[in-house]
């Protein structure tokens, strides 16, 4: 690609940024990295009525903690700033008035009273109410009225919107990275509003003179947008200006795989579709996250790259960079992602095997309170030996309490499995058996205990169970003789006589 590539993801700051947004965030940062471009955040926030405090920074807040910080946007100024919609106020109006100008735009004077009646009176006629070439000139706009009156209506004041003149009777050819070419007939489309009576410009507007002001070359945004594709491609050459190369996305449905991924879906399947947690300044509601359920940044993003992508071989585990490298807007496809909760606990998984022991450890002491005085170090070998069995830190500590806190009490399904007449007597033999032991090692534990139950010809079954149960309560835990060795000798002495004590068949 010749010209520098500038990629920009743009919300608007209306509430917490949900995973499909993370996934057009992560898909523009793939693009622009893979070729040396310019990632850029713009603040969509014209529509002030649902703006939402701290909704700005949640976003940014997300983008760093997925590992995609941008190039420049709000608090990060280049050189085409301000990049907060809101600040750039002053820029659409000459826009606005240069598409009048040129005869591409019009001013409309309807009020919504008689847009109402008109809605209404195709509605009882069975018909469809757009505002466009069929009615235009019987509507009250700057097409339909002489010139003395529409400078009359504009000196006195009055309430206008600018509107776009959608051309009749032509074939629009329009090109879409993921979707090809595109046709669509001009006549079926409505004269979009771009420039608003409170002297604010309509989303289509302020989008296509950011984008082009910016030097945007690739928008990689959602499929909703496609529809909009149509106004987008005309005003660029209304405005004689390049226009950039578009590419949709496909939409992220639901686990079911039919219909678009809600929030309503995560609080009934129970899972988060928001990056960050996320409290409700109006109502206080706090939603889950994903950092805060205990997925890794690298989890999500993985899995988010392969929700309407594939890198065209067997691969799923890929690294930023690896997918930087690996991405192609071409491997895209059209149709929708489905979201399958599972797949991302599958990742987390394994980015949890790929975490330090000793990282983990802090994450993990930071957790449980029980562990507050426990050395750090300690809990890090514990984890090494299970940490093959956990998604989460907080699986940690169903799967290793026991070496921390003895058991209180004891499986009953487990107890009957594995304590028989007799077993007391087995137990308290592989007490005499460990007590000698100087060198305490798992290995020198391995060959004395296993060594006096081959020699006495018992079943391992019949010392390895209740040994296990005595020591963990249950049926459950990484190796017998690691166990022991981690708490020691003395402790695991105390709790076998303990489970002989307090286990009666």
């Amino acid at each position: 690609m010749a010209k520098n590539v500038r990629v920009r993801f743009a919300p608007s700051p209306t509430g917490p940024l949900h995973i499909g947004g993370v996934r057009t965030a992560l898909f523009n940062y793939l693009f622009a990295k893979k070729h040396g471009g310019d990632f850029i955040l713009r603040i969509e926030d014209t529509d002030q009525n649902r703006y939402v405090e701290g909704a700005e920074q949640y976003i940014i807040n997300a983008l760093n903690w997925c590992g995609m910080p941008f190039d420049e946007g709000v608090g990060k100024e280049g050189n085409f700033g301000p990049y907060r919609q809101s600040e750039r106020k002053h820029i659409y109006k000459q826009y606005a008035d240069q598409l009048i100008t040129s005869g591409n735009a019009y001013y409309a004077f309807d009020t919504a009273e008689e847009l109402d009646y008109h809605r209404k009176d195709h509605e009882a006629k069975g018909k469809t109410f757009i505002y466009n070439w069929h009615n235009r000139l019987k509507l009250n706009n700057s097409l339909s009225l002489s010139a003395e009156d529409v400078q009359a209506k504009l000196e006195a004041g009055q309430d206008y919107v600018i509107r776009f003149k959608s051309p009749q009777d032509q074939t629009l050819h329009l090109t879409d990275i993921i979707r090809g070419d595109i046709k669509i007939d001009s006549s079926v489309l409505d004269d979009k509003v771009l420039f608003k009576s409170d002297g604010m410009p309509t989303y289509h507007l302020a989008n296509i003179v950011d984008d082009h002001l910016m030097q945007i070359t690739h928008v990689i945004r959602g499929e909703e947008w496609l529809p909009s594709l149509a106004l987008h491609y005309q005003l660029y050459q209304a405005l004689d200006w390049e226009t950039p190369e578009f590419a949709h996305l496909p939409l992220i449905l639901k686990p079911t795989g039919k219909g678009k991924l809600s929030k309503r879906d995560g609080d009934k399947l129970g899972f988060p579709v928001f990056p960050l947690e996320w409290t409700d300044p109006k109502t206080q509601e706090t939603s889950r996250g994903y950092k805060e359920d205990g997925y890794f940044p690298e989890a999500m993003v993985n899995f988010l790259a392969f929700l309407g992508w594939n890198p065209g071989t067997e691969q799923e585990i890929f690294s930023m960079e690896e997918l930087i490298q690996a991405f192609d807007l071409n491997r895209v496809n059209k149709s929708g992602a489905r979201f399958d909760p599972d797949k991302i606990k599958w990742f987390n998984h394994h980015y949890m095997q790929q975490q330090s022991n000793e990282a983990l450890a802090i994450a993990f002491q930071q957790e449980r309170s029980e562990l507050a005085e426990i050395d750090i170090n300690f809990i890090a070998i514990v984890i090494e030996l299970i940490k093959e069995r956990a998604t989460f830190v907080s699986d940690f500590w169903d799967l290793s309490h026991f070496f921390f806190i003895a058991p209180e009490t004891y499986d009953d399904k487990a107890v009957k499995k594995a304590f028989k007449e007799g077993t007391s007597d087995i137990l308290n033999e592989v007490i005499t058996q460990m007590d000698p032991i100087e060198d305490f090692t798992v290995e020198t534990l391995q060959n004395t205990i296993k060594g006096w139950i081959t020699s006495n010809n018992i079943g391992f079954g019949k010392v390895m169970m209740p040994l296990r149960l005595a020591l963990v309560g249950a049926l459950q835990g990484p190796d017998v003789f690691d166990i022991i060795f981690m708490i020691g000798k003395q402790e695991s002495i105390k709790r076998i006589k303990n489970a002989i004590n307090t286990i009666s068949i």
